[in-house]
């Protein structure tokens, strides 16, 4: 269960999802008293998308989208230059409620956003993960290594094509607010079905 105030780190092209790994290069000084004080107690940073027109502001506290990911620190360097090399693991969602000030970085008010899954639930995740599997077939072919490792979970496996794969942050933070893993491994078969759609029209029109 997470804390009810929690620091949020917010970027504009990454999302993080549940039991996924993300490195992080950390060299802002707001982000390393932030790293500092999250390692000196437990360890948690919530990752954050920021909304379109950041940019104006992006040193003081742009929008965010509400919906993140909280993650463990797994691995810390502090390098000579006081900047940090972390690892994060994604722990669960949450909901920012609101944020309060006091410090250089941002802290937020959160509410956990559990994701369970039913026994029927898993029945239909392994169906479309068969539906994954063929979609990223002629990916996987080209690859010295699985793309698709056959004993990670469903829910893992989800998460981290969601993460992992080439697409756009807000099609990640889209895929992160979905209700539970099937509603978020259904939206993932869709988004690639019309990216190959796509791809093979773009194929067509350019013969």
């Amino acid at each position: 269960m997470l804390p009810p105030i929690i620091p949020i780190f917010p970027l504009p092209n990454v999302v993080l999802f549940p039991n996924v790994f993300l490195p992080l290069h950390i060299f802002e000084p707001r982000y390393r008293e932030m790293v500092a004080d999250a390692l000196a107690g437990d360890r948690l940073i919530g990752m954050v998308l920021l909304r379109p027109g950041w940019e104006t502001n992006y040193d003081g506290r742009p929008p965010v989208y509400q919906t993140g990911c909280a993650g463990l620190v797994t691995h810390a360097d502090r390098l000579d230059d006081g900047c940090y090399n972390i690892i994060l693991r994604g722990l669960e969602k949450f909901r920012i409620r609101s944020e309060e000030g006091g410090r250089a970085y941002r802290c937020a008010h959160v509410e956990p956003l559990l994701e369970t899954c039913a026994d029927q639930e898993r029945e239909a995740i392994r169906s479309e993960r068969h539906r994954l599997e063929a979609l990223l077939a002629p990916l996987i072919e080209r690859r010295t290594e699985p793309l698709l490792p056959s004993s990670m979970p469903d829910d893992d496996l989800v998460n981290a094509l969601a993460q992992y794969l080439q697409l756009e942050p807000l099609e990640k933070q889209a895929l992160l607010e979905r209700h539970g893993v099937l509603e978020r491994c259904q939206s993932l078969v869709e988004l690639l079905e019309m990216k190959v759609m796509a791809a093979h029209q773009a194929f067509r029109t350019a013969g």
